[in-house]
């Protein structure tokens, strides 16, 4: 029996070839010219007259006969497309993980559905912001962020403070160089909080994401693999259209 992924394979090229095929029917019958012919002779008035031989154009384009082209090529697109959509209802597999099924008996287009928001899901996640590697942190458990353990440091003043070059004299006054100095004054005790996530967290949710992504594509290729029955809906959907 045919298998639900040998319809798949070959659903495009039907497709394609049935819009090459109805694109022609449809130029032709669009030509008036193909779809005209004539057949006329000629009679002088006298047995003197010109003789002139008749002329004859034949139809060349019969809108019945390019209804029935466009009606094969289509019935064999509804066909295949039938096909899968009645199969798709029915074929099933189960998604699993090193040995656990996390979802059981699902539908392709389910399946399908999955693949692409988990696609979405492995970007969103693999952005996910991380905590500093140049800081240690530890969880604070009272307001459930990351957060570093205490650092101290000084603060300073700049203080004026002189420097007598050359003591004054009678003659001259004294020469004096004004300089600032950093004088400690207090402390800052620092501590750094955040709301990213450490690297190991990050890369273990990437792991799990990427391996349900692995588990539902081997899970659509079974289901696909699944037996299917040819359905033959374009004989009686043209047999009444065109009948």
């Amino acid at each position: 029996m045919t298998k639900l992924n040998q319809i798949i394979a070959v659903e495009k090229g039907v497709k394609s070839k049935s819009l090459q095929d109805i694109t022609a029917a449809h130029h032709k019958v669009q030509k008036p010219a193909l779809l005209a012919g004539i057949s006329r002779t000629y009679q002088p008035k006298d047995e003197e007259g010109e003789q002139l031989p008749p002329e004859s154009t034949r139809v060349q384009v019969k809108a019945e006969e390019a209804l029935r082209e466009m009606s094969a090529s289509l019935t064999r697109l509804f066909d295949v497309t039938a096909t899968k959509d009645w199969a798709n209802c029915s074929a099933r597999a189960d998604v699993t993980v090193d040995g656990r099924t996390v979802v059981r008996e699902v539908p392709v287009s389910y399946l399908l559905f999955l693949e692409k928001q988990l696609t979405d899901l492995h970007t969103f996640v693999k952005k996910l912001p991380v905590l500093d590697a140049s800081e240690s942190w530890s969880l604070d458990p009272s307001t459930d962020w990351w957060k570093t353990d205490p650092v101290r440091t000084i603060r300073t003043k700049k203080v004026p403070r002189n420097h007598v070059k050359a003591e004054a004299t009678d003659k001259h006054p004294a020469q004096v160089d004004v300089y600032y100095e950093d004088v400690p004054i207090g402390y800052w005790t620092t501590v750094k909080f955040s709301g990213a996530l450490p690297a190991r967290r990050v890369n273990e949710l990437l792991e799990r994401v990427e391996k349900l992504q692995h588990a539902v594509k081997f899970a659509r290729e079974e289901a696909n693999g699944a037996e299917v029955t040819d359905q033959r809906v374009g004989d009686a959907v043209f047999g009444y259209l065109f009948g």
